[in-house]
């Protein structure tokens, strides 16, 4: 005969983190509510529920419609860490969606999420940095964070974040100095990027070099890259084993050798022959990058001498498989060919 035998366990499709969904339209004004709960395990059961509803853009949209952004942007303060966490990994999950973005637009959310710059958890951190990523990728999102002032402050957290949360940083930095570069050379900017070009990791090294590329477009950052004695170590960087490191090196030298102080400083730490090395690299973006530099070097007369000498084998390139490098051969030949 069978018996009936009660269990003590949930159901293997229930959560017992997560809130219960309320059906249909109510699920995310039911969420709202919870948010708003004094009781702690409910508000941690209902961003829990809200983190897996919002990977549909169809209810990013109706949690905007219904007022969730205003109770998360309360949430960031929360005492709770784990209210913290999950409140930065929503934002993160709504900068994703397109929907998502202009609703950071809208609700000036970027103000408030930045002030977890100094939370005490590395995962809020990195989490909040991650969506400032995300958001930074739009030129609104950009142009948001330039105006919120945020730039210094990220600066400044170079110094001491954790490398993964410093990869985030520099990539932040490099959306936002396509806006504006002001702030980056206002507030130390090019010595702390300075100090990350010798950094162990690779991707560090290749950011603070794109960065110190974007911080060079304006004559100011071009003068302050020759004074502060960065283009010896970009020279270094030439040399260095990664291929994303090589090319991001060579952009920043284009830049600050479009100067004349740039052309010497480069010149008198022996450059020419690291480039013509450079000429036969197998990443495309690195020979682009370094037959630029070749060019801008070859304007000066010191320059022009010194590469005379190897017309020859720069002609060889004019076969190279990429098409912009073979334009940008032809024009680096016709400098240093150049005679008045």
């Amino acid at each position: 005969m069978a018996h009936t035998i009660i269990s003590a366990k949930l159901p293997p499709h229930i959560d017992p983190t997560k809130a219960p969904i309320a059906f249909g339209n109510r699920a995310l004004p039911r969420l709202n509510l919870e948010l708003e709960d004094p009781e702690l395990l409910t508000r941690q059961r209902a961003l829990m529920a809200l983190c897996d509803l919002l990977h549909d853009p169809e209810l990013v949209y109706t949690a905007v419609e219904v007022g969730c952004l205003q109770n998360l942007k309360f949430l960031l303060r929360d005492e709770d860490a784990t209210v913290r966490r999950k409140t930065t990994e929503i934002f993160y999950i709504l900068v994703t969606h397109t929907i998502g973005r202009f609703a950071f637009l809208e609700h000036d959310i970027i103000v408030p999420l930045s002030e977890l710059l100094n939370d005490p958890e590395d995962i809020c951190r990195k989490n909040m940095h991650m969506a400032m990523e995300m958001f930074a990728q739009i030129p609104a999102g950009a142009t948001a964070v330039v105006y919120a002032g945020l730039i210094p402050e990220l600066i400044t957290k170079l110094r001491t974040e954790l490398d993964e949360i410093q990869e985030l940083i520099l990539k932040t930095l490099h959306y936002c100095l396509l806006v504006d570069t002001k702030q980056a050379l206002d507030s130390e900017g090019i010595s702390v990027l300075k100090t990350k070009l010798t950094h162990s990791l690779p991707t560090i090294r290749s950011l603070a070099a794109q960065a110190l590329m974007d911080i060079s477009v304006p004559l100011e950052g071009k003068h302050k890259v020759c004074n502060e004695g960065v283009i010896p170590i970009l020279v270094e960087l030439l040399s260095d084993s990664e291929t994303e490191v090589r090319a991001a090196a060579a952009g920043a030298l284009m830049f600050a050798t479009i100067t004349t102080q740039g052309k010497y400083a480069a010149l008198e730490v022996n450059i020419i022959p690291s480039l013509l090395i450079l000429v036969n690299d197998p990443g495309p973006k690195v020979r682009l990058n370094v037959i630029k530099v070749i060019t801008t070097v070859s304007e000066s007369p010191e320059g022009r001498r010194l590469l005379l000498d190897h017309v020859a084998f720069l002609q060889e390139k004019l076969q190279d498989p990429s098409e912009a490098v073979r334009k940008a051969v032809k024009i680096a030949i016709d400098i240093i060919t150049w005679t008045p």
